[in-house]
């Protein structure tokens, strides 16, 4: 059993991320030894993207990379595994022969006999879409049995202190983390209810479906034990949160228990609906000591009409009225977004509106996507389509506006007081110091970063220290810090 080796490779969001992390636990406590390194196991599992073109690429050719593994390295099958894999099924395992096997969500809770089985060399049957409602969501908690003590990275360990419900069971955490980081993405819900014209989500992340209150803590409080120090919650929608569950403001009242859980130090809510803010979530997100002062906001687009056209909601006027109640409460508040150029039906007066929305409402970060047919979508049907080449020049000239504004925007930052989150201390490939971290208002990965100007004199921070520093200078969105005591 313990011969047996499996690296999990994720692409895609911080939701997959959870969800690797959920299987890598599960096939740690089945015995399953997990590897950093792809050409070092037996089984490669790609947790794949399924979101837009780009993403669907770039996960076929990570399956691609790790079947040549099986000609130089130890690997000995390949498995495609999340959202590629549910969203497709057998139409993937036909054009795609490399891949061992192509399974879905709901193979996550028997995924050790699947790849027992592949190992052994039987062929387990490609997934077939299922009702997402009734598989979803995935959780790395679970009320069956007791704790058990696994060996290697996995863990499912049974928290003592959960106290939000009373169930029939302690819940159990089912994860294993995969990587350092001080912080660790947590998901409080899957799915989405909305029916954007554009999004295929909904089709393999099926309907909005939130966590119980009392397992998104108890997991909260195992990633506590675990080093995390900043909970990152993330889903297809947060400010729907708790509305299945009969109470829109669940999301209020948690916010304040995550903030209280020991060993978490702050936490930052991804992923709001601007036509969901609510006034009350504001002023949580605002007043309660540990939640960052972070706004990720879906615009997507500023022009009324063209929104409508997308199935949402909204206008430039009612986006910059909203973040005005977001500056009012929060005047150093962080704000991300993501907006699609060259829907169907765009005209160059809804550019100019967008344009004009971006110019005014000092994001700190956007993201600027091109439209492209996604399969199944109402969108894909739609006529007026505009031409490839029309579509790259107008995500040509907004990345080049939102380049500029962001750079800006970072300038602005200059004089301010920031709390950093310390993730590395020393270059990985020279060992110098190089202390770097991301300030409140700075989300994972995509918002920059802020590089710290160390005091010669002073010890050296830890990964997962906060530091208060200011800001002194800016390289394009990334801030220049150096701390004030």
């Amino acid at each position: 059993m313990s011969s047996r080796s499996v690296a999990v490779v994720t692409l895609g969001c911080a939701r997959n991320e959870v969800d690797s992390e959920e299987l890598a636990g599960r096939l740690s406590a089945q015995g399953w030894t997990l590897v950093d390194d792809a050409a070092a196991a037996d089984v490669a599992v790609i947790n794949t993207c399924g979101f837009v073109e780009q993403a669907k690429k770039d996960s076929i050719d990570a399956l691609l990379e790790a079947n040549d593994l099986k000609d130089s390295g130890r690997t000995q099958a390949v498995v495609a595994v999340g959202c590629l894999a549910e969203r497709y099924g057998q139409q993937l395992a036909d054009q795609l022969p490399e891949a061992d096997a192509v399974l879905g969500f709901d193979s996550y809770q028997d995924m050790s006999s699947h790849l027992t089985a592949i190992l052994a060399g039987e062929k387990v049957a490609s997934h077939v879409p299922g009702d997402r409602r009734k598989l979803l969501p995935l959780s790395p908690v679970d009320r069956q049995g007791s704790s058990v003590a696994t060996p290697g990275h996995g863990d499912i360990s049974e928290p003592s202190d959960v106290s939000v419900e009373s169930p029939v069971a302690a819940p159990r955490v089912i994860r294993a983390r995969l990587d350092g980081r001080p912080w660790a993405p947590l998901k409080i819900a899957s799915g989405c209810d909305r029916r954007c014209a554009f999004c295929a989500i909904p089709m393999f992340r099926g309907a909005f479906v939130s966590r119980r209150p009392s397992d998104v803590l108890a997991e909260a409080r195992w990633l506590g034990q675990h080093d995390v120090r900043e909970l990152f919650l993330v889903s297809e929608n947060s400010t729907s949160y708790g509305k299945d569950l009969g109470d829109l403001r669940l999301l209020d009242t948690m916010l304040p228990e995550l903030v209280a859980v020991e060993g978490i130090s702050r936490v930052r809510v991804s992923y709001l609906q601007p036509a969901e803010i609510r006034p009350d979530l504001l002023d949580v997100m605002t007043n309660t000591p540990g939640v960052v002062p972070y706004f990720d906001i879906s615009f997507q687009h500023a022009s009324g009409p063209l929104l409508r056209r997308m199935r949402r909601f909204g206008d430039s006027e009612s986006f910059l009225g909203l973040l005005e109640q977001v500056r009012s409460r929060s005047p150093q508040a962080g704000v991300r977004s993501n907006v699609i150029v060259g829907f169907p039906g765009e005209t160059e007066d809804d550019v100019a509106v967008l344009a004009d929305f971006l110019t005014q409402a000092r994001l700190d970060v956007t993201g600027v996507f091109g439209y492209s047919d996604e399969d199944g979508t109402e969108a894909e049907t739609y006529g007026a389509k505009l031409p490839q080449d029309e579509v790259d020049d107008r995500v040509e000239h907004i990345r080049a506006l939102v380049e500029e504004l962001n750079h800006q925007r970072a300038a602005e930052r200059i004089g301010e007081t920031v709390e950093v989150l310390i993730e590395q201390v020393e270059d990985e490939e020279t060992g110098e110091v190089e202390i770097r971290g991301r300030a409140g208002q700075q989300g994972p990965d995509v918002d920059g970063e802020t590089v710290l100007n160390w005091p010669e004199a002073d010890a050296l921070p830890k990964i997962g220290d906060l530091v208060t520093a200011r800001v002194i200078d800016t390289i394009g969105i990334d801030w220049v810090a150096e701390p004030t005591s």
